[in-house]
């Protein structure tokens, strides 16, 4: 065997620490997981077992949150909404001019061709046809071998 299918063969050391990796991050957050999920299923069998005293004040604990969660969520809406507003006035300013100034850059560069196709490119073909053509008709007659 040569040496190129010998290290197609055989696994890489990178990659299988990558697996153990993957593996071990896979482990761990099946076990997290599962011990969320046992805590609440604990949680409910408790407050089922609780009176309507304890259940009554997790719920007001829970109500409590809830506000401070909406709270926290406004905030961050009112923070994007700022942001969306920035960056629309960029675009507006600056992006604009950006891409006006590129077209015009571009119609500059097409005219320039045009010129160029027109006054250079054309007259220099049409003298290397009319060249080839005499060239043709001395080689016809031969004056030219």
């Amino acid at each position: 065997m040569d040496r190129n299918s010998q290290s197609i063969e055989e696994p890489m050391p990178e990659t299988t620490s990558q697996n153990m990796i993957d593996k071990k991050k896979l482990f761990w957050f099946v076990f997290v997981f599962v011990l969320i999920l046992a805590a609440t299923i604990y949680g409910i069998y408790t407050l089922v077992a609780a009176g309507p005293e304890t259940t009554s004040q997790i719920r007001d604990i829970f109500i409590i949150v809830l506000a401070f969660e909406s709270l926290v969520i406004g905030a961050a809406l009112v923070i994007l909404v700022v942001q969306l507003a920035l960056l629309t006035n960029m675009l507006q300013t600056e992006i604009k001019p950006i891409l006006s100034n590129t077209k015009e850059t571009i119609d500059t560069v097409k005219g320039t061709a045009d010129f160029l196709s027109r006054r250079a490119v054309q007259p220099v073909i049409k003298a290397n046809s009319y060249m080839a053509g005499a060239r043709k008709l001395f080689q016809i007659l031969g004056i030219i071998k």
